[in-house]
């Protein structure tokens, strides 16, 4: 009996990661480049009291055993980098990347990776993220600049009033072979790691690398309905782990009530 009682607990546990996970993609609907993640589970052991394939005497072997399965675990949080919907802002340092592909920044001497290319100047003219990290390579716009234009190709220019160029460079974008291996950092980045694989640098628009899109945002790839929907059932399923708890107790109950009459 007592069995029942941890084997649902683990059913508990379980649900209430995957509410985590759920609550956190609903949180961050609205937050620009975010890629939504799934929990996913896996069966623990299970206790044979029969083997399968057992003989039993004259050649006679049990067809099928007796296993008890102990419960549930997570496995991993997974991520998804489907792409997200995008909105037209109109404004020039507004990036949204079509396709696959990362901006790299310098977050403290260390690179690091995003899909927000919701880009700002800093007190220097250079090109940062809201966070003040710098968009790598480094691009630094004239004091005299009138308007800045980016190709789908990641080209970049600073201009003046007559169209003229004043500064230009290249923004690549980089791809992972494994990109939900990444470490989600917080703030919109996301680190390599060994399962990801190292960063592969690679011009918009060629060998398979997305394109730059100038003016629009890249938003949230969480679908509200679907969360919603998943909301539902995990709790669903962390009531029913509750109701077998509450039943196992009742039956304990019982049986410590038990007297000879």
């Amino acid at each position: 009996m007592m069995r029942s009682l941890w084997t649902a607990a683990t059913g508990m546990i379980a649900q209430q990661l995957n509410i985590d996970v759920i609550s956190n993609n609903l949180a961050n609907v609205n937050t620009i480049g975010f890629k939504k993640s799934r929990a996913e589970f896996e069966d623990l052991m299970y206790q044979n009291l029969k083997i399968a394939g057992s003989v039993t005497g004259e050649d006679n072997r049990i067809p099928t055993g007796i296993q008890v399965g102990l419960g549930v675990r997570p496995t991993t949080v997974h991520k998804f980098f489907t792409q997200g919907d995008y909105q037209n802002t109109g404004n020039a340092l507004d990036l949204a990347i079509e396709g696959e592909g990362f901006f790299q920044v310098e977050v403290n001497g260390e690179l690091m990776y995003t899909r927000a290319g919701a880009f700002k100047l800093n007190q220097d003219g250079t090109i940062v993220t809201a966070n003040g990290y710098v968009l790598q390579p480094q691009f630094n716009v004239p004091a005299e600049t009138k308007n800045i234009a980016v190709s789908e190709t990641g080209h970049i220019a600073a201009l003046d009033s007559t169209g003229t160029e004043l500064a230009a460079a290249e923004i690549p974008l980089f791809t992972f072979i494994n990109a939900a291996g990444l470490d989600a950092r917080g703030r919109n980045l996301y680190s390599e790691t060994e399962a990801s694989g190292a960063a592969v640098e690679g011009v918009p628009g060629t060998d398979n690398v997305g394109t730059v899109a100038q003016g629009f945002l890249e938003m949230s790839n969480v679908e509200i309905v679907d969360e919603m929907v998943n909301m539902i059932v995990g709790q669903r399923a962390y009531e029913m782990n509750s109701k077998a708890i509450q039943t196992s107790d009742s039956m304990l109950q019982m049986a410590v009530q038990l007297k000879r009459s």
